[in-house]
């Protein structure tokens, strides 16, 4: 016996978990992802992570440009699924997709909820200085992430971890998690549990004027706000390197003593002072080239101490 499934997920993060489903024997009979969209230098459509991965294990793959009308709706329940399994979609499931599985909608998400509730939970983990994060599978509602939990697993998240690497250690995890569910979910083993009330939080997606620094922040927050925005979308500043300003990304800190005006550079070992304490730059990347040591930075941009960064 087997349960049919309908996959929905967009990014690499949902890969795993679609391929571990068919792994233990389930029946992915569609996969629902986003539109192919322009991206590269000549703008060519790009199929989503799941769209290809889909392709590879020869899954229907659907990218409708919404849900919310009866087309689409009479579409999805015409696939006679027992379960959907949700994974960073990216698009808001109406009550009547909710509705139309046999045994309702799963969602994997990426953090233990209440906490960190929404599009961004990765991120906002680390940007938060958070020790610990993790997935968990609940049942959805129409609410935002707010149904009922059936299994968590936790991840340790260390003063150094990136995003990036959390990313990478969640994903799989999630992927065996999902899989158990649905196997308890066939055996009829699966069980939830509402989410307490406190400790609600809400994990915004990233906007583009919250990824530049700001040095009058202490150093342990200029170095979460760094390594939870690493590799992407990028912590910033502006540095004058004899041109005007140029933007550069941060790729690596760590917190270390420091004292002077914000954003000044004290020491060509990559020291910048923030508002309490320091970070010591350890990798960044200029616009157009890859990502480097600030050694190598510093020596190619002629830097010297005293320079203050923006």
């Amino acid at each position: 016996m087997s349960l049919k499934v309908i996959f929905m997920g967009t990014p690499d993060f949902a890969v795993p978990v679609l391929r571990e489903i068919v792994g233990h024997g389930h029946q992915v009979v569609a996969a629902y992802t986003r539109a192919p969209r322009p991206a590269g230098r000549g703008m060519e459509l790009r199929r989503s992570p799941v769209h290809q991965a889909a392709d590879a294990l020869g899954i229907a793959v659907l990218t409708p440009r919404t849900l919310r009308d009866q087309v689409a709706q009479a579409a999805f329940a015409a696939h006679g699924a027992d379960v959907a399994v949700v994974v960073a979609y990216g698009m808001i499931l109406p009550k009547p997709v909710l509705e139309a599985p046999r045994l309702g909608c799963l969602n994997l998400h990426g953090s233990l909820l209440p906490r960190w509730r929404g599009a961004a939970p990765i991120n906002r983990a680390v940007m938060a200085g958070d020790p610990i994060s993790g997935v968990m599978v609940m049942r959805m509602d129409e609410g935002l992430d707010t149904g009922p939990v059936a299994l968590e697993a936790r991840v340790a998240i260390t003063p150094t971890m990136t995003a990036g690497e959390l990313h990478d250690a969640l994903s799989p995890a999630g992927a065996r998690l999902m899989a158990e569910a649905l196997d308890r979910l066939e055996a009829g083993t699966l069980s939830f549990t509402p989410q307490p009330d406190d400790g609600v939080t809400y994990a915004a997606k990233i906007s583009n004027d919250e990824t530049r620094v700001d040095w009058s922040n202490t150093s342990a927050a200029v170095h979460n706000h760094v390594r939870g925005l690493s590799p992407f979308p990028g912590a910033w500043f502006f540095a004058d390197l004899g041109k005007g300003p140029e933007r550069i990304k941060l790729i690596a800190t760590e917190p270390v003593d420091g004292t002077g005006a914000p954003g000044t550079l004290l020491g060509l070992d990559g020291t910048v002072a923030c508002g309490d304490g320091g970070v010591r730059l350890i990798a960044v990347q200029r616009a157009g080239s890859k990502a480097m040591a600030f050694a190598d930075f510093a020596r190619g941009a002629r830097l010297n101490a005293g320079l203050r960064f923006t």
